[in-house]
């Protein structure tokens, strides 16, 4: 009995604090990534995501749904990679250079001035992620940072940051799936309203 009290109350904490960061988003700051995001597919400027651990497939994960979900039979598609894609890059550059360049090393690959990088980061301390946003800072991309309530360095070398309202990493990563979410159905639902209007 004394277990299923524990499990009990540990899950209904959870949820609580949950529904706590959630009423805390900052929705000027979402806002503000929304128009990033709708200034890159209109310009047709790349936007590259990065993140490390669950913060890496969170990444694979927001670049999926912009480029599928958002783009395909859209008039306007989303030019989007996730750098967290390829094991063989990522384990070459992290052997043979140091995998705090595993990110640069990619953008200075492909990434122009005018492009967009988003970094999903629960510290927002990961040094291969702040190497990238500087990189890209100092060669006019504009930088996004999606990282937690004390946000380490990452706000100070983005242009644009949104926190979750926690210091707790399942919590953060939480949100930062729903903020993914956000932001991408955002586009992916806006076309299917603009045919339902027409219709009527």
């Amino acid at each position: 009995m004394k277990r299923e009290t524990k499990q009990t109350k540990y899950l209904e904490d959870y949820i609580q604090d949950l529904k706590g960061c959630i009423d805390r988003i900052d929705r000027t700051q979402i806002s503000a990534i929304l128009d990033i995001l709708d200034d890159a597919r209109d310009r047709q400027r790349n936007i590259w995501v990065i993140g490390n651990g669950g913060s890496a497939l969170t990444a694979s994960h927001f670049a999926t749904d912009l480029g599928k979900g958002a783009s395909v039979g859209r008039r306007q598609r989303f030019r989007v990679q996730a750098l967290t894609e390829s094991v063989g890059i990522i384990t070459a550059m992290g052997n043979d250079i140091d995998f705090d360049d595993i990110f640069v090393e990619q953008l200075k690959n492909h990434a122009q001035s005018g492009d967009v990088l988003v970094i999903f980061s629960g510290s927002g301390s990961s040094e291969n992620v702040l190497r990238a946003a500087r990189w890209s800072r100092k060669n006019r991309l504009t930088v996004v940072g999606i990282t937690g309530q004390s946000g380490g360095q990452l706000p100070y070398e983005a242009d644009c940051v949104w926190k979750a309202a926690s210091d707790h990493m399942g919590r953060i990563e939480d949100m930062h799936m729903i903020a993914a979410h956000i932001l991408s159905y955002f586009f992916i639902e806006e076309e299917l309203e603009d045919a339902e209007r027409a219709v009527d």
